[in-house]
């Protein structure tokens, strides 16, 4: 990272603004009312947008860099501006430029066989690549490792190219997840998974349990490495909002070994959609509780509707502190079922932003009734998924501007 003396001004200028963007007062005040929704305290709810349309609307955010690596930094500081200067939703700006700490896994070994569509975000369909008399085993224990040498080198590298503008900070795994039907499909197929489910019930669970087994094998070599950093402060917790938490890490924990209950974890299985909540306890939750048991909080959830399994996520996992609520899930059902036992991290439909005509008045109808369906819970909204705006990104920041009005509202 040897940048030219003209890309390392660029770069430091718009460090100075992100700087100027983390000193805001606004950012104390928010980071409180994350710290109050994580504690389930009632406040407004909490709006965040992921904005994934940068190939429609790259040409927003203008480098000025020539070379491609400072041009990388330069991109990352940039989004963060525009971001601010154009949403300003509940996230969190601050002054830190994280260095990952280099951590390597061996893996599953197993490479999905995927039919992909020309459009980019067009359906794949996953071709079996295991057999029907293949052994579980077939799946290596993990080996983890970690290079520390080329960590200090990043590390030095960004404390030069930041000095005395934004804190640079070693971060090591900072949030596990784990969704190991949704891997597995794309090896045996989606079809073929559901029909072993009912046809090859105990070949299922023999795979299962080895992809638990291999993931609860990684987290053990984590702590024993010392690779694993807190996430309760600005990190983003598995699908929904930030992490902010005073409950965590844990009241022994001795300010240098990060431990996974020291941390909030993460789980899913979106797979399992239109799957009974007898399967879903039957072929996910008997492993994911064994995962995510070994964490301080949790969040459960991503795609999948569980408005039909609050019940038996909080029942298995007394630790989930927030669940998602997709588009599919039946908004009044869910919000009866979890009260104020989680945060209800609604996901609104990113389609709303995506139809061929914008019509914000319809936006805001459909977010009201959320809120008023939600009066009992602690919310927060999380807009993921979007991958079109029409390449008119307006519409990004006057759903935001509508979505952060109308929850003052309902504080």
């Amino acid at each position: 990272m040897a940048f030219s003396e003209k890309d390392r001004t660029i770069i430091r200028d718009a460090a100075k603004r992100v700087a100027e963007i983390a000193a805001d007062p606004v950012q104390k005040e928010t980071t409180e009312l994350w710290y109050r929704l994580n504690r389930l305290e009632r406040t407004r709810p909490l709006i965040l947008i992921y904005d994934a349309t940068h190939h429609e609307t790259g040409n927003k955010i203008t480098c000025q860099a020539e070379d491609e690596q400072a041009r990388n930094h330069e991109y990352g500081l940039r989004q963060k501006i525009y971001y601010w200067e154009h949403m300003r939703d509940d996230h969190v700006w601050d002054n830190k430029i994280i260095c990952g700490v280099s951590v390597h896994s061996t893996g599953y070994g197993i490479d999905a066989n995927a039919t992909r569509p020309d459009h980019v975000f067009g359906a794949s369909r996953f071709n079996s690549v295991i057999p029907d008399d293949e052994d579980p085993s077939r799946i290596p224990m993990p080996t983890v490792t970690v290079d520390w040498e080329e960590t200090e080198r990043n590390f030095q590298r960004l404390s030069e190219l930041y000095d005395g503008i934004l804190t640079v900070e070693k971060r090591g795994i900072a949030g596990c997840g784990y969704a190991p039907l949704d891997a597995f499909i794309t090896w045996r197929g989606i079809e073929q998974t559901f029909m072993d489910m009912v046809d090859r019930p105990e070949w299922l669970h023999g795979w299962l349990d080895r992809m638990c087994r291999f993931h609860l094998s990684e987290l053990d070599q984590y702590e024993k490495l010392n690779v694993l950093s807190l996430n309760n402060a600005n990190n983003r917790v598995g699908s929904g909002g930030l992490g902010f938490n005073d409950e965590l890490p844990q009241s022994d924990f001795d300010g240098s070994h990060v431990r996974t209950i020291d941390q909030w974890g993460h789980t899913t299985t979106q797979i399992f959609s239109e799957v009974s909540p007898a399967m879903h306890e039957e072929f996910a939750i008997k492993y994911e509780k064994q995962f995510i048991s070994r964490f301080g909080l949790a969040n459960y959830g991503c795609c999948e509707p569980l408005d039909l399994k609050v019940d038996l996520i909080m029942k298995h996992m007394p630790n989930v502190r927030r669940i998602s609520m997709s588009p599919k899930a039946n908004v009044a059902r869910g919000a009866q079922a979890l009260g104020r036992r989680a945060v209800f991290s609604h996901k609104p439909n990113p389609t709303i932003i995506g139809m061929e005509h914008w019509d914000v008045d319809l936006a805001r109808a459909e977010l009201r009734d959320t809120f008023e369906k939600t009066r009992g819970c602690v919310v927060e909204v999380v807009m993921k998924d979007l991958h079109t705006c029409r390449g008119e990104p307006r519409r990004m920041w006057e759903w935001v501007d509508m979505a952060k009005k109308l929850s003052e509202e309902y504080a």
